[in-house]
C-alpha cells in the first residue's frame, strides 16, 4: 500500500514539539504516524495510529518520547482508514523497531512505503 506521508509546509519534516495541532488540517484526521529523532544516530522512537491530533498531543508530554528531545524529534503521518491501521502499524513497528511503545496490534502486517523512500 502506498501512503502519502505528510511534511510541514509540504517540504520539511515536522518537528513534533512545534507542530500546530490546532490547525484545521488535523480536524477529524485519523491514520498512522511515525516519530523519530535526528542526529547523531537517527532512529524511530514511536509508531502509532488513531486520531492524529489526540495522539500527538499525548506524545508531546510522554517522558519516554521526550527522552529524545535533544536529538530533535520529528514526526510524519498518513491518512489511513481504520480497516488497515492495525496491519500497517504492525508492519511499521516490525520494520523500524521503535525505541518506545513496544506493543503493537496482533494483526497481519500490511506493507507500506517508507516516509524516507524517494518518490
Amino acid at each position: 500500500m502506498n501512503l502519502n506521508w505528510i511534511k510541514c509546509g509540504g517540504k520539511q519534516w515536522c518537528r513534533l514539539l512545534y507542530v500546530n495541532l490546532l490547525h484545521h488540517h488535523f480536524n477529524g484526521l485519523e491514520g498512522v504516524y511515525i516519530i523519530w529523532h535526528g542526529q547523531p544516530d537517527p532512529a524511530v522512537v514511536y509508531v502509532g495510529q488513531g486520531n492524529i491530533r489526540e495522539r500527538l498531543t499525548q506524545h508531546k508530554q510522554d517522558p519516554d518520547i521526550l527522552a529524545y528531545k535533544d536529538q530533535e524529534l520529528l514526526v510524519t503521518w498518513a491518512k489511513v482508514d481504520s480497516a488497515h491501521r492495525d496491519g500497517i502499524e504492525r508492519f511499521l513497528a516490525e520494520h523500524w523497531k521503535p525505541k518506545a511503545g513496544q506493543n503493537c496490534p496482533l494483526a497481519d502486517p500490511i506493507s507500506v512505503n517508507s516516509p524516507w523512500d524517494k518518490a
